[in-house]
């Protein structure tokens, strides 16, 4: 791995403000980001990716390459969980191997927001049509996680409400948003790009930056938790992002991604969910630990990804690509 790589992302604003974030938890400072502002933060930057995504998509139109890309993102987001559910089965009961696994097989926006901040920093392009593939990912995770968990139990519990858990799989505020300013992205096209750039474009950093410093606050708060998982969920929530990483990697190697889209397809198939799935998995499967798959995937897989993923697989793609 190139060490310009990680020296590069490590002094990228957005990441230092996570670390000043973390710092301040650590000694104790009573820096607090005020409790609507985290919810805001990640509205605008759920809504504006997504809709500079949807420009993007409208200029390149849908080929070959981009429908094979969503097929590839879907088919990680079923076999991740799928397949670590029955290894985490091993160590755990049922809901958490469920909710643990749904939680490694769904998305971190946060962290695809930060892989482009990456790309931008390296001057490297990206598609629109990712951010497609990060919508499409979000979900199904969630309904496989569940489904996982209701087969596997002696009996099915009666009168579960599994058309209200796909509507919220497929429609909670967080897909919505996405999905829709892609919609809105798309039909307006660089007409509309143009019309919104200082609220997408000029400001992004800028919110981004405050995003993660809270992220840093939130982060570091979970790390005494870490001690008290063990040694295997630990170990889990590293191994998993990079053996997910790996696979996307010879995906989007067969697929014949560029550099930037690689990345950010590598970086959506090794992050983790911390907001959809636990709330989903608050509402059908209220026994898990949230203590447990929250801390994994926040505390563990989000540092990971930001500070050494991120340059990591930036640094093996342009190796194989190059």
């Amino acid at each position: 791995m190139d060490a310009h790589l990680i020296l590069s992302n490590l002094l990228n604003p957005p990441v230092l403000f996570f670390f000043l974030g973390m710092l301040a938890c650590m000694v104790g400072s009573d820096l607090e980001i005020p409790q609507p502002l985290p919810k805001f933060f990640s509205l605008y930057l759920l809504l504006s990716i997504g809709f500079k995504g949807g420009v993007e998509l409208a200029k390149s139109g849908f080929h070959d390459e981009v429908a094979w890309t969503l097929a590839a993102a879907v088919g990680m987001a079923i076999m991740v969980p799928t397949v670590t559910f029955f290894i985490l089965r091993r160590k755990m009961d049922v809901s958490n191997a469920a909710a643990v696994a749904a939680t490694y097989g769904s998305i971190s926006a946060v962290t695809f927001i930060a892989a482009t901040s990456f790309l931008s920093l390296l001057n490297l392009k990206s598609s629109g049509y990712m951010v497609a593939a990060m919508a499409l990912m979000e979900s199904p995770a969630i309904v496989v996680g569940i489904a996982l968990a209701r087969l596997t139990a002696t009996r099915m519990e009666r009168g579960f409400d599994w058309s209200g858990l796909l509507r919220d799989a497929f429609f909670n505020g967080s897909v919505l948003v996405l999905v829709g300013a892609l919609v809105i992205g798309m039909m307006t096209g660089e007409a509309g790009g143009r019309a919104l750039a200082p609220f997408t474009t000029d400001i992004f950093k800028g919110m981004l930056c405050l995003f993660l410093l809270d992220m840093g606050l939130v982060s570091a708060r979970r790390l005494g938790a870490i001690k008290q998982l063990g040694g295997f969920p630990i170990g889990f929530a590293l191994a998993v992002p990079l053996g997910s990483a790996a696979l996307a990697i010879l995906l989007a190697r067969l697929i014949g991604l560029g550099c930037g889209d690689a990345l950010l397809f590598t970086t959506l198939c090794a992050s983790a969910s911390y907001i959809a799935v636990p709330a989903a998995m608050r509402m059908a499967l209220p026994e898990a630990n949230p203590g447990l798959y929250v801390t994994m995937s926040l505390a563990i897989t989000f540092p990971f990804n930001i500070i050494l993923g991120l340059p990591l697989y930036m640094g093996v793609i342009n190796h194989i690509w190059r």
